[in-house]
């Protein structure tokens, strides 16, 4: 239990990625913060991506103003599942449909022209353009899709009076090269470190190392019960970086302070 109230301190620690509808648009639902229960959240099997899902349904409940209609709702055309939709909720009696995001990401300037561009995935495989794509072509819209119409019917909520609006939260992390990082568009208190190559771990070789599953990437302060040193680390790092796999890491200085980085295979 001890791990996910610090995964779901992690997550309500986590900033939303821009203010306002300043990208794409797109509007950004206002959580309220809550404590998480024991009762809560029992199942510590899910993958991360719906752990957040979780723990945002837990933040709804939670705030008098919502009440929930109906979350996770798969979309199908006969056999065949066209998409979900995350939840559909009013608060304050305004209907709203929202899509809960929560991402990793680097920035690199080779990727692209723009600010949006240069934020892509640890392991390159995702980006934050290509989100924002998906969600402005694809998950949005699907609330106006002629097999969501069943259900908009069955709650009694016509798709013209639904709001939408995105929980889009994201850690994000810059090339150690950058002293001092700046960002236009997206909000600055989302930047969480920095990333690292092999080659320049060498100056940490006095600190202890830790590297988390997935799950507690989320976690701002790691507690581990075993730390490894830079040696171990280092051999543990490359059979990693060998699998172009990108690890989120803790590094704990000889003054015991700690900082969140990842490592990168590119």
């Amino acid at each position: 239990m001890k791990n996910i109230q610090l995964q779901y301190q992690g997550f309500l620690n986590t900033p939303n990625l821009w203010l306002e509808n300043t990208i794409f648009g797109m509007q950004q639902f206002q959580l309220l913060n809550t404590v998480l229960k024991a009762n809560d959240l029992n199942n510590s099997k899910l993958r991360l991506g719906k752990l957040v899902e979780r723990f945002v349904s837990i933040q709804l409940k939670e705030d008098d103003s919502v009440s929930i209609l109906a979350e996770n709702i798969q979309i199908q055309n006969g056999k065949r599942t066209i998409g979900e939709i995350d939840c559909l909720l009013k608060k304050e009696e305004q209907p709203i449909h929202l899509e809960i995001i929560y991402k990793f990401y680097l920035y690199d300037e080779t990727v692209g022209a723009t600010e949006i561009e240069h934020f892509i995935g640890p392991n390159r495989k995702d980006s934050f353009l290509e989100k924002l794509t998906k969600l402005k072509e694809k998950q949005l819209p699907l609330l106006y899709h002629k097999q969501t119409k069943p259900l908009l019917q069955k709650i009694g909520i016509p798709a013209e009076t639904i709001q939408q609006q995105v929980c889009f939260k994201a850690q994000l992390y810059m090339p150690y090269s950058v002293k001092k990082a700046t960002t236009k568009l997206v909000n600055p208190t989302c930047i969480q470190g920095y990333y690292y190559y092999l080659n320049q771990l060498e100056q940490f070789a006095d600190c202890a190392f830790f590297i988390p599953e997935k799950k507690d990437w989320l976690i701002y302060k790691p507690n581990p019960n075993t730390w490894l040193d830079y040696a171990s680390f280092i051999t543990e790092v490359k059979l990693l970086l060998n699998q172009e796999k990108s690890p989120l890491c803790w590094i704990k200085k000889p003054n015991n302070e700690t900082e969140k980085c990842f490592v990168v295979w590119w």
